[in-house]
Parts: structure tokens; C-alpha cells; sequence
């Protein structure tokens, strides 16, 4: 398990009042969680496991983000999606009973809860609700797999898979303000390279020129959307 900066925190999923996703379970079912796992805080940088690793048990996200990818035997990195609080991450190896089937690293600060193998599913075996919750985390992972397979899979050209990730990023967690669409993307080029199968430097070359044309305007990790209409123009799948 990965070094946490701060072992002694102080968190009650009790008491938690952002409850999305894998964690909107009733409260006798969120009292088990609270009774199974282990709460830690991690820094950015820091890699929950890795891909071929022994699965020795899941991981919740409180807080934070981290990015899930798989690499080559060429060391070339393909990042399968970003996931957010709520998301359980790891199970699917462990009901299997294989090695983890990709990497997931923090890319912000995060604050995890880390359950073991055998609790885990001693847990669920025994939780009806709590095993519902695995089902449908585990199935929206699929039709999100599905989803990307068919958006970036069909895409004819680099920039139509560029657009096609700002509008979904737009959808998922943008924010509307009277100048366009605001959004806070926390990837460097190359790791937009690595979401979408290309270099950093295309990446570069397309961001400047979205912003040539004042289609995106670019403050740090701000990005403003400024003509989601021609994002969309760019779409044919």
C-alpha cells in the first residue's frame, strides 16, 4: 500500500455529507464501510497500485482525482478516464481474484478510504445494498468504457477527439458563467495526449489553435469555453 503523508485522519463516512456514487448507500450500509476501512490522505503523485500488481483490496475516493491508465510493453501510457469522489476503484480485480488491471495515481491531493480484499467482500456478500452499489458503480464503468470506445474509437481525426473531450468535460463538470463554459483541467498536454492516443505536441498545437480562433480561452488550469458550437462543429460521432 502507497506511503500516505498523514495517517491520523480524522474522517466518519457516518457523518459525511457528499455521499455520490459508490458511497450513496443507506446509512446502516455506510456504518459497515466505517467499521472496514482505512482512511488516509495522499499528495499528488502518489500511486494507489499498479497495473499487474496483486490485488490486495479496493480503494474509495473521498476527495480528489486520480487518473486510471495502462501502458505498453513500449512504456507508451493510455489514460482510460479521471475518477472523482465516490468512485471505487480495484474491485473488479478483486472479485476476479487477478492482478490489478491498471495504474491509478492521484493527480491532486486525495483523501481515500482502503478496504482489504477479504473484508471487502465478506462486506458485500453479506450487504445486499452494498453489493447493488458495487453492481452499478461497475456497470456504469463499463457503459462509460463503451461510450469512450465508440467516441474516441471512431473519431477520424485528432482534433475531432480533442472536442470531443472538452464537451465531455464541459458535461460532467463545467461550469456556466456569462462568458462560456468554465472548467478546471488539472492535465498537463501530455497527459490530454495520453487520453486521447497522440503526442504532447499535437496536443499544443491544437489548444493554440482552439485558441487562436477565441473557440477556448486558456488562464492556468482555467479553461473558459467560449464557442461550444464550433467544439461541436468538430463532431461526427
Amino acid at each position: 500500500m502507497p506511503t500516505p503523508y498523514n495517517l491520523q485522519v480524522s474522517h466518519n463516512c457516518t457523518t459525511c455529507t457528499h455521499r455520490d456514487n459508490f458511497c450513496a448507500m443507506s446509512p446502516q450500509s455506510v456504518k459497515m464501510l466505517e467499521q472496514v476501512k482505512f482512511t488516509a490522505m495522499y499528495p499528488k503523485g502518489s500511486l494507489l497500485f499498479v497495473e499487474g500488481e496483486p490485488a490486495r483490496g479496493v480503494f474509495v475516493l473521498c476527495s480528489g482525482k486520480v487518473k486510471l491508465t495502462t501502458s505498453s510493453s513500449e512504456g507508451r501510457t493510455l489514460i482510460l478516464r479521471i475518477a472523482g469522489a465516490g468512485d471505487l476503484l480495484g474491485a473488479s480485480a478483486v472479485f476476479l481474484q487477478k492482478s490489478y488491471e491498471m495504474s491509478v495515481e492521484t493527480i491532486e491531493p486525495c483523501q481515500i478510504n482502503f478496504i482489504r480484499s477479504e473484508e471487502f467482500m465478506a462486506w458485500i456478500q453479506n450487504d445486499r445494498e452494498a453489493m447493488m452499489s458495487v453492481a452499478r458503480q461497475l456497470s456504469g464503468d463499463y457503459y462509460a468504457a463503451q461510450r469512450e470506445i465508440r467516441s474516441f474509437g471512431l473519431a477520424q481525426t485528432t482534433t475531432e477527439k480533442l472536442a470531443r473531450l472538452v464537451l465531455d468535460w464541459c458535461d460532467q463538470g463545467g461550469e456556466k458563467t456569462a462568458s462560456g463554459m468554465r472548467l478546471k483541467v488539472l492535465l498537463t498536454h501530455e497527459e490530454i495526449a495520453q487520453m486521447i492516443g497522440t503526442t504532447r505536441e499535437t496536443v499544443t498545437r491544437l489548444l493554440t489553435s482552439l485558441r487562436s480562433k477565441k473557440v477556448i480561452e486558456v488562464k492556468g488550469s482555467t479553461v473558459n469555453v467560449m464557442k461550444m458550437d464550433a467544439l461541436e462543429a468538430m463532431v461526427t460521432v
